[in-house]
C-alpha cells in the first residue's frame, strides 16, 4: 500500500468519526472552499457550499490532504469565473509561520544541500557558502522553540497592535494553530472587509515596520540639535521609546555593546552612546523632552539604530497572504497534509498556555491520530532525519534505510513528511 493511499484512509477515518465536529465558520455560505487530493498536488478550488452537513459530507466522499476557506465573502462562492462571484468583501488575514524567518533552533533541526557542488549543512540559508550556487534543496522541521515563537508574535500582534493600534475587539479575532509551523489569525469586522489590497498592504508595512518615516513620525534635525520621539505619542513612535527604555533598563553595558554592535555601529559609536546612556534614559523618560544628542550620531547613524529597533519590534507575517484579498486559509477542524495534525481553533485565553506538541487539554491536542497502543512499522527514506519530541518523548535522530516501529500518530507524522513509507 503506498503511502498516499493509506493516508486517505486514515484522513477519511478521521472525518467520519469527527464529523460533527467539523465546524461552520461565520457566513458560511458566502465563502468559497478549496481542496488538494492525494492524487495530485494541484488546489481544487471555486467551491461553495450551502451548509456544514454538505461540507462534511464531501470530506467523507473525498478525504483531502489539505482544506482550505476563504477570507472573502462571495454572492455567488461557488462560480468558476472570479468576476461573477460578485465579491462583498475580505476579513485580514494574517499568517504568521517560522517557515519565514529565522529561529535559533532552526540551526539543530533544519538542513540544507547544494545541488551544485554537494555541499550540506545545518540552518537556514539562502545561497552555497561554497560556490554560491541558489540550487539549495532544503529540509526543515520543527520543534517546540520554533512554535513557541510564532505563538509569540501572534500574541505580540494582537497586544502591541492590533488591539491598542486599532481597537480590533476579542470576538472579531479567530485564531488557530496551522496544523504545522505556525499559527492563523483572521479578524472579522465590517470596517476591514472593505479594504483593498493597496489598503491592506499599508497595514503589513505597519505591522512590520516596513518603509516607515522616522521624520513622519517626528524625527528631525534642526541647528545640528537631533530631536527624536516624545514620550506622550503614540502608535510607532510610543513603541520605539518603549523598547529603548526596554532595552536600555534590562541590559548591562555589554549587552547593550552587542546590540549595537549586531546593529552595524562601529565600536566608537557604541563606546559614545554608552557615556550619553544616563542622559539618553533620563531624556526618554521625560514627556517634554525631546532633544536626542549624542557624540557622533547624526541623522544617518540615528537611522541605522532605529530601523534596527524597528526591525525586533515588527511582527514576521506572511506579507503575501494579508494582501491577498482571494487567498484561502486553512479550514479549522481540518486536517494538515504535512502533519496529519488538526487545524486547532483557539481562544485567545487557551492561546497563551497552548502547547501543540504536547498539549495537556483534550479538546485542544491537535494530534488527533495519537496512540500509545496502535504501533506502524515504517521505513526511513530520508537521508537525515533529526531528533524531535511528541507528546514528550523522544525520536531519532533516524537515517535512511532504518526500519524502526513507532506510535501511530508518529508514524503518520512521518509518512505526511514524506520522509518514510510504509514497511513491505
Amino acid at each position: 500500500m503506498t503511502n498516499s493511499v493509506f493516508l486517505e484512509r486514515v484522513f477519511q477515518a478521521y472525518y467520519k468519526e469527527r464529523k460533527k465536529e467539523i465546524p461552520s465558520v461565520n457566513l458560511f455560505d458566502q465563502r468559497e472552499f478549496g481542496f488538494i487530493p492525494w492524487y495530485k498536488q494541484i488546489m481544487i478550488r471555486h467551491m461553495g457550499f450551502s451548509d456544514s452537513m454538505g461540507l462534511r459530507n464531501y470530506l467523507i466522499d473525498n478525504p483531502p490532504r489539505h482544506m482550505y476557506s476563504s477570507g472573502s465573502l462571495y454572492l455567488y462562492p461557488g462560480n468558476q469565473d472570479m468576476a461573477n462571484k460578485e465579491y462583498l468583501g475580505c476579513d485580514l488575514i494574517i499568517d504568521i509561520d517560522v517557515d519565514h524567518f529565522y529561529t535559533p533552533c532552526k540551526d539543530k533541526h533544519d538542513f540544507w544541500y547544494c545541488q551544485e557542488c554537494d555541499k550540506s549543512g545545518k540552518g537556514m540559508i539562502q545561497k552555497c557558502p561554497k560556490c554560491s550556487s541558489l540550487k539549495i534543496k532544503k529540509f526543515s522541521w520543527f520543534c517546540k522553540d520554533c512554535l513557541e515563537i510564532s505563538k509569540k508574535e501572534i500574541i505580540r500582534l494582537i497586544d502591541k497592535f492590533l488591539v491598542p493600534d486599532f481597537n480590533i475587539q476579542t470576538n472579531e479575532m479567530h485564531i488557530a494553530f496551522s496544523g504545522h509551523r505556525g499559527y492563523h489569525l483572521k479578524v472579522e469586522n465590517d470596517k476591514i472587509r472593505k479594504l483593498s489590497s493597496d489598503q491592506r498592504r499599508e497595514l503589513v508595512d505597519y505591522f512590520t515596520g516596513n518603509n516607515i518615516s522616522f521624520q513622519i513620525l517626528g524625527f528631525e534635525e534642526h541647528s545640528s540639535n537631533i530631536y527624536g520621539f516624545l514620550n506622550n505619542n503614540r502608535d510607532w513612535s510610543k513603541k520605539i521609546i518603549d523598547k529603548l527604555l526596554k532595552m536600555l533598563v534590562n541590559n548591562t553595558n555589554e549587552g547593550i555593546s552587542k546590540i549595537l554592535e549586531n546593529m552595524g555601529l562601529s565600536k566608537n559609536l557604541v563606546k559614545n552612546f554608552l557615556f550619553s546612556k544616563q542622559y539618553f534614559l533620563d531624556i526618554l523618560q521625560n514627556n517634554d523632552q525631546n532633544l536626542w544628542n549624542i557624540k557622533g550620531f547624526g541623522m544617518k547613524i540615528w537611522k541605522k539604530f532605529l530601523t534596527g529597533i524597528v526591525h525586533e519590534i515588527g511582527i514576521e507575517i506572511d506579507e503575501p497572504v494579508t494582501i491577498d484579498i482571494h487567498r484561502l486559509i486553512r479550514y479549522p477542524g481540518s486536517l494538515h497534509g504535512k502533519t496529519g495534525f488538526k487545524v486547532q481553533k483557539l481562544s485567545i485565553e487557551e492561546l497563551s498556555d497552548f502547547n501543540p506538541l504536547n498539549e495537556n487539554k483534550k479538546h485542544l491536542n491537535p494530534i488527533v491520530f495519537e496512540s500509545k497502543e496502535n504501533m506502524q512499522k515504517i521505513e526511513i527514506t530520508s537521508s537525515n532525519l533529526p531528533e524531535f519530541k511528541l507528546r514528550d518523548k523522544s525520536y531519532g535522530p533516524y537515517y535512511k534505510n532504518d526500519k524502526i516501529e513507532v506510535e501511530n500518530h508518529v508514524a503518520i507524522l512521518l509518512l505526511c513528511r514524506d520522509v518514510a513509507k510504509l514497511e513491505n
